[in-house]
């Protein structure tokens, strides 16, 4: 059992993001202190976005694989190595102009590849990566949730869902930048739902 902890906020200390993804690590290590955590963080060390040698390579079959088209995929293998060792993932996301950070779109071009993440059959596409469980905090200057302009969750319950992540739990810490008590109010509530988290994952996991 491997927790993978990915935090994609650019800012330090003041970041929410980060607070509460380390809330829940923090706890979690306190029930499970032997169970490794593998950390990324996408914010102080973005990936590199994709690129025409790196597509070239990912539908290269594998057997005419060049040593230049193998570097390309060098940061791909290391990050999709991380999430197939994982069966626990914590991310924490902010919401960047309704979407993600573009840190994790890129995150999410180099670990969306085919034969390693997903496979194409006579029955369609088929994620590999099945379960596995992810816990997702963002963070929102406003109040979105359930909103025509939340492109946040939707897309990313989608892109999960296609490499097979499936079972996705959502917590938004919303009105963040409304007002110091309604910011108050949702961080407070926020640490409310990662302990609920933490208490439900431990009933369903054996370790």
């Amino acid at each position: 059992m491997k927790l993978l902890h990915l935090d994609s906020s650019p800012r330090g200390e003041r970041s929410i993001s980060r607070t509460l993804t380390q809330q829940f690590v923090s706890l979690w290590k306190q029930m499970y202190p032997d169970v490794p955590v593998i950390y990324r963080d996408l914010g102080r060390y973005p990936v590199p976005a994709i690129d025409e040698a790196w597509i070239a390579a990912a539908f290269c079959p594998p057997s005419q694989l060049t040593p230049e088209l193998q570097s390309a995929l060098m940061i791909s293998d290391e990050l999709i190595a991380e999430l197939l060792a994982a069966n626990l993932y914590i991310f924490g996301i902010p919401m960047y102009n309704y979407s993600v950070p573009a840190s994790f779109k890129a995150y999410i071009d180099q670990i969306v590849r085919v034969r390693r993440t997903f496979v194409l059959s006579a029955d369609g596409y088929e994620g590999l990566l099945k379960d596995k469980k992810a816990l997702v905090i963002t963070t929102r200057g406003g109040s979105y949730a359930g909103e025509p302009l939340d492109f946040q969750e939707p897309y990313l319950r989608a892109v999960f869902g296609f490499i097979g992540i499936t079972d996705v739990t959502f917590i938004h810490a919303e009105n963040l930048a409304i007002g110091s008590e309604e910011r108050q109010l949702a961080i407070a509530t926020a640490h409310e739902a990662i302990q609920q988290v933490v208490e439900t994952w431990q009933s369903s996991t054996c370790i």
